[in-house]
């Protein structure tokens, strides 16, 4: 931005006089204003508020902390108005620019030295200002014996208002409308909190003038329901997570013992978010919540490990210390397959780094923690309070989970029945896979799953934005516009309407500058209402509304989610060095985009069409005239614009004096063609008599990237994903590419969403890498890895199948779903795969290590896994302003382990014979006595196990 600024500072004296300081926006989040405020003051005048509110109350607001910039709009700005009557003028032999050099001349003061003796000085300044408007209209224009020319002779002097070129109403009573924006390194709910803190100090102050601030917008308001909400989801993920660890675990000793892990862990995660400077904000909570599954996981596996060596007959401490050494490696091999897959998410570069940085970091460090826990916290409970639970028939508490007991039991024989059925059907197998590949493929070629940068939700609030005609003046606009919000106000579903009529758009990197033939409206439904109707068919309705009341007017709709933006999602640049040439494509790809399903508005940016009056000069009757090109140039200006260069200082507050035609002399062509000018030699001449006056349509907009002309296709979307419009899109040109001369590149949310897209694809990939390499350090093996990796692809099956179910879009949140089910699914087939290694270890054949790991590893996969559902269902069956945004992420996940916890089950032990086959025939089946040794399993061995079966047998009976 400061280079930028310095380059364009640098070329400021090339730009023709009168050209406005060019206005420098930041395209960011943070460039969208926080608060939209409608500011009014019962107790005093329109321009007397305005006045208050430049000099008093706007240096107040900007001092508040967090806040960058205010914008206003509306309000009547106090000006003197020196409306000359042309004919007057014309008939006294006077030119305007000698009105206005008058005013000028006679309003000077400045110090003119000093008058000092042996005792004191004083400074003698000439007092030569204006000291009222009635100075002001009896100034002495000419004077010639006893004939006087006094202002007020020629034209009508009066204490005004500027001309209005904004309006802002809420509710449709005018108002001064307030956009506030934040600093970028400010915190939204606190700037808006102190914000909301002064204008109630500002209004006690005020109070005799009966000032009252009304936020109309607060887009730091869905971030504290969110957070709120996350919080929520937290709590119950962690009450329906530990009614899972006392189902499985069977008392309520020995599920305090493992949910300690959650709050032990979360706990010293603050500490480290301190350390780092993160907040609570949405990602972070969001992070917590998606982890508490996993922060259980690694304590389970631990104490299931002590309960075995209880089982042995070993002390309660001797249990918890030989149980934690002999898992410990395992425990640290899956924790790390977690930590490896979110690392690369931490360095992710673009647009999404601040959004995914502080959510993957807190996910790392718990997990982490939840390791630590698992290998200190964990075992010391464990010896101290463990229990072996005896079920017991007589006990009617118990009855529930003998009840649960059995039916897992039954679940456990019919598993192990269908592993021992897909290992002798292994080419079924397969073809059934496949055939679940081929339909997920099918999922996303169908484009049943939309693609989107991010989910923005339902908020119940839209935009309307009224294009008018060119040649509107602004009082049609406004009356107009003031018809619609009535209109709109009378439904019984709308809460509040903030009108901007003719002010500076609102959105991502919205400059201060605006258009008298536009107009925008921002509509709030009342609480509840979007679940009731959605708020895009709501919008469509008052459309259609106001396009059947006002013909003509170009109406847009545009729903408004987590980010307030007018920004179109699917923009397209094109640029060439032939402005016909690309004229005609940009009109060719807009026709096409108007076919597509889902599009909507599709708008080319320079095809705006303003109507102008154009002069042509006759330079030799000009020259003939005595009239530089200058002079004419400066009065027309003049004329129509004014002249303010003189001010009128009253108490110290200066205010514009400004010098034009009265509004009755400019009111079209031919007032244009009737000004007059004065020639060398006195004479008085009228501009048609020198230059050709016609009316002709101009650009309304002119665009260049990188110097070459260019322009901008945009388009809205309705009832269907951006990514799905952009690849119908993207297809078309690829079936009819555009002329050779044109170059294309995307814009808008579709850059962003490729640019996301690429980098986090490129970070799952380096985080399939990491968890292979932690498996060859874990299985001291490089085959056995890729029989791990099989249970990767069928968890994408499920994530893309509950995307589809439940009309969810992939989004950044989606595939981070998914980068986090790498290391989910991974889990439960380490555990398989170690298992089975264990039982090949004692001398059992593959197929029997197979049937017999499956029938061993089923319980602790089951809870494991279970456990990690129920948490998300709190966050996937949230309903609010932005709980879709993450609603598709906790779909993923469940969706995922689902399909992985039974297909892994089936695939992967096919898998593993499949390779431990083509090992053995090449003699690569050896394994290494030193991995034995150092990471012997959860599992018992074949004797302990029979053992089980049958003490579990005889306590059914």
């Amino acid at each position: 931005m400061e280079d930028v600024q310095r380059k364009i500072d640098n070329i400021l004296n090339k730009f023709p006089d009168g050209v406005e300081t060019p206005a420098i926006a930041k395209i960011e989040p943070n460039a969208a204003p926080v608060l939209q405020v409608s500011a009014v003051a019962s107790g005093m005048e329109d321009r007397e508020f305005m006045q208050l509110m430049d000099d008093e109350i706007l240096p107040q607001i900007k001092q508040t902390k967090g806040v960058a910039e205010v914008q206003v709009i509306g309000g009547e700005k106090r000006e003197v108005r020196v409306n000359v009557d042309k004919d007057k003028m014309k008939a006294y032999g006077i030119s305007l620019a000698q009105i206005a050099q008058a005013v000028q001349a006679a309003n000077v003061e400045f110090p003119t030295g000093k008058v000092k003796n042996d005792d004191e000085q004083m400074t003698v300044r000439l007092a030569g200002k204006f000291q009222s408007v009635e100075d002001l209209s009896n100034l002495i224009l000419t004077s010639s014996g006893s004939s006087t020319l006094r202002l007020k002779d020629v034209a009508e002097v009066v204490d005004d208002i500027a001309d209005q070129t904004s309006i802002s109403r809420y509710n449709g009573v005018n108002g001064i409308g307030l956009r506030i924006k934040k600093q970028s390194d400010a915190n939204a709910v606190d700037m808006a909190a102190d914000t909301r803190l002064k204008f109630k100090a500002l209004e006690d102050k005020y109070k005799k003038e009966d000032l009252h601030f009304t936020v109309a917008t607060d887009t730091s308001l869905p971030t504290i329901e969110s957070v709120d909400a996350v919080l929520h989801d937290l709590e119950l993920a962690v009450l329906l997570v530990a009614a899972v660890m006392l189902l499985f675990l069977h008392s309520l000793r020995n599920a305090f013992i493992v949910l300690i892990s959650i709050p032990a862990s979360l706990i010293s995660t603050f500490i480290v978010m301190y350390l780092l400077g993160y907040t609570l904000n949405l990602m972070t909570l969001l992070a917590m919540s998606l982890v508490i599954g996993i922060l259980v996981d690694d304590s389970i596996v631990v104490l299931e490990n002590i309960y075995r060596h209880m089982k042995m007959g070993k002390g309660k401490r001797r249990a918890a210390l030989d149980g934690r050494n002999e898992i410990g490696f395992t425990a640290l091999a899956i924790t790390l397959v977690d930590v490896v897959v979110f690392s690369p998410v931490v360095f992710v570069e673009g647009t999404i780094s601040d959004i995914l940085q502080q959510f993957s970091i807190v996910v790392v460090v718990s997990t982490l923690l939840s390791l630590f826990v698992c290998f200190t916290l964990t075992p010391w409970l464990a010896s101290r309070f463990a229990k072996d639970t005896v079920l017991n028939p007589r006990n009617w508490l118990h009855k529930p989970l003998i009840w649960f007991e059995r039916r897992l039991e039954i679940f456990t024989d019919n598993y192990v029945k269908l592993v021992g059925w897909v290992l002798r059907h292994k080419i079924i197998t397969g073809v059934a896979v496949l055939a679940l590949f081929m339909g997920a493929g099918q999922v996303m070629g169908l484009g049943i799953v939309g693609q989107e940068f991010v989910a923005q939700g339902d908020q119940g609030k839209f935009m309307i934005k009224l294009k008018y005609d060119k040649s509107t003046t602004f009082a049609e606009n406004n009356a107009i516009t003031y018809e619609i919000e009535r209109m709109i106000l009378a439904q019984k579903d709308v809460q509040m309407v903030f009108a901007n009529v003719g002010g500076p758009s609102a959105g991502l990197g919205a400059t201060s500058f605006g258009n008298e033939a536009r107009s925008e409206l921002t509509v709030k439904l009342k609480p509840n209402v979007q679940k009731r109707i959605p708020t895009e068919k709501y919008m469509t309705e008052i459309r259609k509304k106001i396009e059947a009341q006002h013909a003509g007017i170009e109406v847009k709709t545009i729903n408004i989610g987590m980010v307030e933006s007018e920004e179109a999602p699917i923009e397209i640049f094109l640029s060439s060095d032939n402005p016909k040439l690309l004229a005609q494509e940009s009109q060719r790809l807009k026709q096409h985009i108007l076919m597509i399903p889902g599009a909507k508005d599709p708008t080319i940016s320079t095809d705006d069409i303003t109507p102008e009056v154009r002069i042509e000069l006759d330079r030799e009757k000009m020259g003939q005239l005595g009239l530089p090109i200058a002079t004419v140039g400066m009065q027309l200006q003049m004329a129509l614009s004014g002249n303010d260069d003189a001010r009128y200082d009253e108490d110290g507050t200066e205010y514009d004096i400004r010098v034009m035609f009265d509004k009755f002399d400019r009111r079209d062509v031919d007032d244009v063609r009737a000004m007059t000018f004065t020639t060398n030699d006195g004479k008085t001449v009228q501009l048609s008599e020198f230059a050709d006056v016609t009316v002709d349509n101009g650009n309304g907009v002119l665009e260049r990237k990188n110097r070459v002309s260019s322009t901008t296709v945009r388009s809205y979307v309705l009832g269907s994903a951006p990514g799905t419009v952009a690849t119908e899109i993207q297809k078309y040109l690829d079936s009819v590419p555009l002329a050779k001369d044109v170059r294309m590149t995307w814009g808008g949310e579709i850059k962003r969403q490729n640019e996301s897209f690429g980098a986090l694809g490129t970070a799952m990939g380096i985080g399939l890498i990491l968890v292979y390499l932690i498996m060859v350090a874990l299985y001291d093996n490089y085959i056995y890895p890729f029989v791990v990796m099989f249970s990767i692809p069928l968890a994408i099956i499920g994530a893309l199948l509950a995307l589809a179910l439940t009309n969810n879009t992939l989004n950044i949140f989606t595939i981070l779903g998914m980068i986090m089910l790498i290391g989910l699914v991974a889990k439960n087939a380490i555990i398989l795969v170690d298992f089975t290694n264990q039982m090949k270890e004692e001398g059992q054949s593959t197929y029997n290590a197979l049937i017999h790991a499956n029938k061993a590893r089923l319980r602790p996969i089951l809870m494991t896994t279970i456990a990690m559902v129920i948490g998300m269902l709190p966050i996937a069956l949230a309903t609010g302003g932005v709980a879709s945004t993450k609603n598709g992420l906790a779909w993923v996940i469940i969706g995922g382990l689902i399909t992985s916890m039974f297909l892994t089950l089936i695939v992967v032990p096919v898998i593993y014979y499949v390779v431990d086959k083509v090992m053995a025939k090449f003699g690569m089946g050896r394994i290494s006595k030193k991995r034995y040794i150092r990471q012997r399993m959860v599992a018992p061995t074949v004797q302990e196990l029979q053992g089980r079966e049958m003490e579990a047998a005889s306590m059914m009976n």
